[in-house]
């Protein structure tokens, strides 16, 4: 299949445009009906390459809205753009639905899986599982239901030591070195969550039911399996997530208690709680110095000397306007990198807040970013990334790879940074153990009441994250902590993909203190076969071990907690 290469273009100048959705209809069906009436595959490989060209153009109007969207929350026109698609979008999934009915059903299936590889077809087929026309009307109330919440945490205006403050802004104050100000910032926060209880409940509540009825319209007997569908999980089930979750409770849980007393004690307290979990030294956390632009001019010094290809790539995202990172007044939380296709761009949201988590979240976005960058020669629009566990990997390894370069951002602190990072990973695991067990319990019991589903958190975070104490805290206290987490809300059972994910970027980290060249070599290896194959068949051809496979995670500990020794402060 020829490869016609597009123009770049700056992001600013990249123009949107509302899909015609009649028209893209009209175009679909066309294509769809020369797939059932071609009489060689030749023919149905046109058809395919078509009906990618329609997918790409309404993908990137759709992603150009979203990004602009969540930039700017109270833009009028492109939150008009938000809630068209929001209800529009289920039709392109029918027409997807539609095509690839057909075309999994080709007379001449062989012959185009030897120019489109098998996998495709493999995925066509699980993603058939997961839609009907008979639940459009439930992807979209959960379009809107996600998009309500999103906005919800996006409308926090915090009043603050003298400033008003969103969510992500209000981070810094939370590590603060000040227990006083730390209190004050947790309070501040649970304020906003305890007046917005009610509609948190009430938007998860719908959320779960009509997901809950969407499976069942399915065929499923839950939402469990076609959560994992929507996911794109086509190599492990639900099995092998709970023994890899048991691994984690059996050998990680241990370390992360001995990490909370260790912290305790560094940090001269005679209790723990949870307003003193996000600060790490009692002098404050290492954060980066310089300004934002001294941090970008850091970044491209790093990229530059790390390899060819972060340097070009690194280069790229800043000629063209790819990434918005300050956080502002009306800027949606969190992070994320997304595709724009036509111009073979990644981009890249975030929320800088002074704190080290602007280099952890420039470094992890920045995996995904060359990720996409890397895949930009695969033809085959449904290889060009891959399920978000492998993702992840990107992700996540890429905070390791550019540690010898945190000397850049941190200076004297750079010691200090590198051991709070690395507990931090080790740290995290459990709790994200935790919020995919949680989700599990949510979705196989639709009928839980609020209270329920907050008494079962509790519950899991005694089991995975035993050392919290939340002192008097009426909401967070209560069971709360999860409707904090977006991904519960926006993307069921994707949060699992980071633990799975955070191990493999462990396993780098290890075979990196070994030999650096050739751990970097595997990875670029592993991130430019993006989505040709499975996750677990990506690591095997990478020379990598599986998270599943029995004794790794006690491994991955073990060697964590020997380095975190030889690096503690």
């Amino acid at each position: 299949m020829a490869c016609e290469r597009m123009v770049f273009m700056r992001f600013s100048q990249m123009p949107y445009e509302r899909p015609n959705i009649e028209e893209l209809q009209a175009k679909a069906e066309e294509v769809i009906r020369s797939v059932k009436e071609a009489k060689n595959a030749q023919q149905q490989l046109d058809a395919y390459r078509a009906f990618s060209d329609l997918r790409k153009k309404v993908s990137d109007m759709s992603t150009l809205a979203h990004i602009r969207n969540t930039i700017n929350t109270e833009d009028p026109f492109y939150e008009q753009e938000r809630v068209f698609l929001d209800e529009n979008m289920p039709l392109i999934e029918e027409l997807q639905y539609r095509f690839y009915k057909a075309f999994v059903s080709s007379l001449f299936r062989a012959e185009l899986e030897k120019s489109l590889g098998s996998l495709l077809f493999h995925n066509a087929e699980l993603e058939l599982k997961a839609f009907d026309p008979v639940i459009i009307p439930e992807l979209q109330e959960e379009n809107k239901l996600v998009s309500q919440y999103r906005k919800l945490l996006s409308s926090a205006q915090l009043e603050f030591q003298g400033q008003v403050l969103n969510l992500s802004q209000l981070i810094p104050y939370m590590e603060s070195p000040s227990r006083d100000i730390r209190k004050g910032a947790f309070k501040k926060r649970t304020e906003f969550f305890m007046a917005h209880e009610n509609e948190l409940d009430e938007i998860y509540d719908r959320l779960v039911k009509v997901r809950d009825q969407m499976a069942k319209k399915l065929g499923f007997r839950n939402f469990v399996e076609l959560g994992y569908i929507r996911m794109g999980r086509n190599c492990y089930r639900p099995e092998e997530v709970e023994r890899f979750r048991d691994q984690v409770k059996r050998h990680l849980v241990p370390i992360t208690i001995k990490l909370r007393e260790e912290q305790r004690e560094r940090l001269g307290l005679e209790r723990l709680t949870y307003i003193d979990i996000p600060l790490y030294f009692k002098e404050g956390n290492p954060r980066p110095e310089g300004t934002p632009e001294e941090i970008f001019e850091a970044g491209r010094k790093m990229y530059d000397m790390l390899s060819p290809e972060t340097s070009e790539f690194f280069r790229f995202m800043l000629d063209n306007e790819l990434m918005d990172v300050l956080s502002r007044k009306a800027k949606a939380p969190g992070g994320y990198m997304t595709y724009i296709f036509t111009y073979e761009s990644p981009f890249i949201f975030a929320n800088f807040n002074g704190t080290s988590g602007d280099v952890d979240v420039s470094t992890h976005e920045c995996g995904h970013a060359l990720n996409g960058y890397l895949s930009r020669d695969i033809e085959i629009l449904e290889y060009k990334l891959p399920t978000l566990d492998a993702c992840e990997v990107h992700s996540m390894s890429m905070e390791f790879f550019t540690m010898p370069w945190m000397k850049f951002f941190f200076g004297d602190r750079t010691g200090e940074y590198k051991y709070m990072h690395l507990a931090s990973a080790l740290l995290f695991i459990p709790y994200g153990c935790l919020v995919d067990e949680f989700q599990h319990v949510v979705y196989e019991n639709p009928g839980m009441t609020p209270k329920e589903r907050k008494e079962a958190w509790q519950k899991l975070e005694r089991e995975y994250q035993p050392y919290l104490d939340y002192e008097d805290d009426p909401f967070f206290g209560r069971g709360g902590t999860w409707q904090r987490q977006s991904h519960i809300y926006n993307s069921p059972f994707y949060y699992i993909d980071y633990c799975l994910a955070q191990t493999c970027a462990l396993q780098f980290r290890s075979l990196m203190a070994r030999d650096y060249k050739d751990a970097w070599d595997k990875y670029i290896s592993f991130s430019k076969k993006a989505g040709t194959m499975t996750f677990v068949d990506l690591l095997k051809s990478t020379g990598l071990k599986s998270p599943f496979d029995d004794g790794f995670v006690k491994e991955i500990a073990s060697d964590c907690l020997k380095a975190l020794n030889e690096m503690k402060p």
